[in-house]
């Protein structure tokens, strides 16, 4: 049986999260007139990636903004997946749900290679990575720079998944672009080989706000690869896109 797995590459505004609520619903509706069974949406797609003020704005998981998701999950009928920050006491995790089509949490990965120089109190890292079982396989959940580390990969490459969604927040100077995509494009053909599995990477269109990177372009160009290293899928240079992907999981 195929299954249809929509890239979802967004537009993200720092700290807007209604506005931002809003783009995500729009690539929902997008996707499920296009037929798609899963969605996957870039990282920290809620408030932004490496924005101190989410110490104080972001929810924990579950929390309003996991639940708001579940409810547009159960309202499209889609499986999700999505990077957002959680709050856990006084920690701040970069973290991704895999929403089920009811809108149930089936997965929730917190990112491990957090890059702590970039925000001032940094993310709390998270340990390790897991695989849910669902109707379309096994499915795994890791973050951008977590592609990164062999050790990772190798964990996940372990438990064996049939699918693998990574949101990402790859960004860069603008005068390194779209060039700097080449390297994404790497990372995600690699992780694929590595782990022998589907990987759907997608990136954020936008810019950083705030922190050492304010001013760095989030560049798009998001991908899925088969097991092989084959791209199924390359989306749009700095512009917003949603684009299936059909592929038998199992």
């Amino acid at each position: 049986m195929s299954t249809r797995i929509a890239l979802a590459q967004v537009f993200l505004l720092d700290g807007d999260r209604s506005g931002n609520f809003r783009r995500i619903e729009n690539a929902m509706i997008e996707a499920k007139a296009a037929g798609a069974d899963i969605i996957c949406f870039p990282e920290m797609a809620i408030l932004g990636w490496v924005n101190p003020d989410a110490h104080e704005r972001a929810h924990p998981i579950p929390g309003a903004d996991s639940d708001r998701l579940g409810a547009l999950a159960k309202q499209y009928g889609l499986f999700v997946a999505i990077g957002l920050g959680e709050k856990d006491g006084e920690h701040l995790y970069d973290a991704a749900i895999l929403l089920d089509d009811t809108g149930k949490i089936l997965l929730k990965h917190r990112k491990n290679n957090i890059l702590s120089e970039l925000m001032t109190p940094a993310y709390t890292p998270g340990q390790g990575v897991q695989v849910v079982s669902t109707k379309f396989g096994k499915i795994g959940l890791m973050i951008c720079a977590d592609t990164f580390l062999d050790k990772l990969t190798a964990e996940m490459a372990g438990l064996q998944p049939d699918l693998l969604l990574v949101p990402y927040g790859w960004a860069e100077h603008e005068d390194q672009w779209p060039q700097h995509g080449k390297q994404l494009e790497e990372v995600v053909i690699n992780t694929a080989k590595h782990i022998k599995t589907t990987v759907v990477g997608t990136d954020l269109v936008g810019e950083i706000s705030k922190g050492p990177w304010a001013g760095y372009v989030y560049g798009g160009q998001s991908l899925a690869v088969d097991a092989s290293g084959n791209i199924l899928a390359k989306l749009a240079d700095r512009d917003r896109e949603v684009k299936i992907i059909e592929v038998i999981l199992r």
